[in-house]
């Protein structure tokens, strides 16, 4: 038996306690500055492993199959129990992220409400550093409309279908494919991977930053890989609908 106060407390009290104690620290922890850079640092980088999965299947879309090997691949992603599992974990990343993102930003205007006529590390901060709000923010406005176009799409619009080798396949490739023959789509899928590729170049170094993990021995090959992914990755993203809008 514990004495707290003078108040005895059995085993369940103290468990119960201790609980409390315990969320009470991860709650301060995930509300302080640090556990939100963190947070945003560890979602960040679960969602640049999203993206090179999701590349890996988009370029199916250049092969000239007529688009078989991108609706087998679509199919399976659409199906497998694990996949769809992990879709609702990625999804609440989106959520986190953006959410975080949004409370970050707010949290300095209101830290820094008139702002400095020259901010401390203004000078040797790059462009993206200084923008990731209004990066973020086309990054989310193309994100709802890829949505509409697809997703929603995919699971309540009237998707037409394919038959291979005897089975019944949803024509993705059909639906993506009008979409990229319109101009002002692939110029906003476009514009927004630029953006990405900003938002990539300054967030994978930031997340490593923001995770502790800056030792000058390792920084060069953390620069040099987040450099290749925040180029690599949206400059393939905005060649598939250049090439197919050209075709």
């Amino acid at each position: 038996m514990i004495l707290l106060w003078n108040v005895p407390l059995v085993a369940s009290d103290y468990y119960t306690f201790n609980q409390a104690n315990h969320m009470s620290w991860f709650t301060n922890a995930m509300s302080s500055s640090i556990g939100k850079k963190v947070l945003m640092a560890l979602t960040g980088l679960f969602l640049v492993t999203f993206l090179i999965v999701h590349l890996s299947g988009n370029l199916q879309l250049l092969l000239n199959d007529g688009g078989k090997a991108f609706n087998i691949y679509a199919k399976f992603m659409t199906t497998n129990p694990v996949i769809k599992a992990t879709s609702y974990l990625l999804y609440a990343t989106f959520i986190v992220h953006i959410v975080w993102a949004l409370i970050i930003t707010v949290g300095n205007k209101k830290a820094r409400p008139t702002g400095y006529a020259v901010q401390p590390g203004n000078v040797s901060s790059t462009w993206s550093s200084k923008n990731m709000g209004l990066l973020g923010t086309i990054i989310l406005v193309f994100l709802v409309i890829h949505l509409k176009q697809f997703w929603y799409e995919m699971h309540w619009g009237g998707i037409p279908t394919a038959n291979y080798d005897g089975m019944e396949y949803n024509d993705l490739y059909a639906v993506v494919n009008v979409a990229f023959h319109e101009l002002w789509y692939v110029v906003l899928y476009t514009i927004s991977m630029m953006a990405l590729m900003f938002h990539l170049n300054h967030g994978f170094k930031s997340a490593f930053q923001s995770l502790g993990a800056n030792h000058p021995k390792y920084n060069p090959l953390i620069k040099g890989v987040g450099f290749i992914i925040a180029i690599v990755i949206p400059a393939l993203f905005a060649a598939i609908p250049i090439i197919m809008y050209m075709k």
